[in-house]
């Protein structure tokens, strides 16, 4: 009786008001996930922010990223560390020249005491899979990798087999080594997330970087701290971040700009529009928001989309930083929603 009373005399609380509590609760609980996750992985990659933020984006959006730097600045390190930082299976694909698609997906072995083949997966049947100098492999084998970027299946030999989930590919590529290389298509690099560059780290942080590997490699010393299932729960929370109609037009005025520009042979397409919205709902949640605002789109321009726009009469080893230029100029032009 004197709970039945307590409970009459309480304050009512409207339906609205606890779904916005259970809401607040869920994005307080994913942004110390995503912190955890990216300070595991700051102490293998030490004073480079932007790009573990970048790859996280990427993983949160259930994207891929390209990695395209020098040799020795942590390329591989950081997708280690970000493989070892989730409880999930991990594989790391050396490519080469000689490389066959059927090293990538697998291959069928046939069994003469059972006289029938079998099935072998290759490694891309893993979680996280980091595809190293992809640009040293063949066009042949480099496109294996198109229907798992894209549809998260691969297909052998008549068979479809589903890939695991999450299934997230991070690559690697020397933009300055030419001789013996295979730059990736545009149909290829339009299936990656985002495209980013580490570069050299700051002289204190490099001796904190060499005091570090005083022991042996620090990405060996790191633990899983987010689990296949929180990532999941991070990557759906993603998808339900706000998008304002005013963000979803300032998107479509820059990728139109892009088709339009004088110096471009090829804008940014459909896809690179859709990309660039899911990056920006990504991009807000690891601010601890719960809608985009333009900055985010702005923060994210040049990653999402210079790697798929092609310039007009530029040599292939300039095109890059001449698309992060003319990006630049977009945005500075293109008028930001209030």
């Amino acid at each position: 009786m004197d709970f039945e009373r307590h409970a009459l005399q309480a304050p009512h609380i409207s339906a609205e008001g606890v779904a916005s509590s259970s809401r607040l609760r869920a994005a307080e609980s994913g942004v110390s996930a995503i912190r955890r996750l990216e300070q595991n992985v700051e102490r293998v990659l030490m004073g480079k922010p932007d790009p573990i933020r970048l790859c996280l984006v990427a993983l949160l959006s259930g994207g891929h990223v390209l990695i395209e730097d020098a040799p020795g600045v942590g390329k591989t390190s950081l997708a280690k560390a970000l493989a070892r930082s989730l409880d999930c299976e991990f594989t790391r694909l050396q490519c080469t020249p000689d490389m066959l698609p059927s090293d990538i997906l697998g291959s069928s072995v046939f069994l003469p005491n059972l006289g029938e083949f079998e099935f072998r997966k290759g490694p891309i049947f893993t979680n996280v899979l980091l595809a190293d100098e992809i640009n040293r492999t063949t066009p042949r084998t480099q496109s294996a990798l198109l229907e798992a970027m894209s549809e998260r299946q691969v297909s052998v030999e008549g068979h479809t087999y589903p890939l695991a989930s999450p299934f997230f590919l991070v690559a690697t590529q020397n933009p300055y080594e030419h001789q013996g290389t295979y730059p990736l298509p545009e149909n290829q690099l339009d299936r990656f997330l985002l495209c980013t560059a580490i570069g050299y780290p700051e002289r204190r942080i490099e001796l904190d970087v060499i005091t570090a590997h005083r022991n042996g490699e620090a990405v060996d010393t790191l633990g899983p701290v987010l689990s296949v299932d929180e990532l999941h729960e991070l990557q759906n929370s993603a998808r339900r971040v706000a998008v304002d109609e005013s963000i979803n037009e300032y998107i479509l005025d820059l990728v139109e700009a892009t088709r339009s520009h004088d110096e471009l042979d090829l804008g940014v397409s459909t896809r690179g529009a859709i990309t660039l919205y899911h990056a920006a709902q990504s991009y807000a949640l690891l601010e601890g928001r719960d809608y985009v605002v333009p900055d985010d789109v702005k923060h994210l321009a040049v990653p999402v989309l210079a790697h798929r726009i092609v310039c007009r009469s530029m040599l292939r080893e300039g095109q890059r930083a001449r698309a992060v230029q003319i990006i630049e100029q977009i945005l500075a032009h293109v008028p930001v929603p209030g």
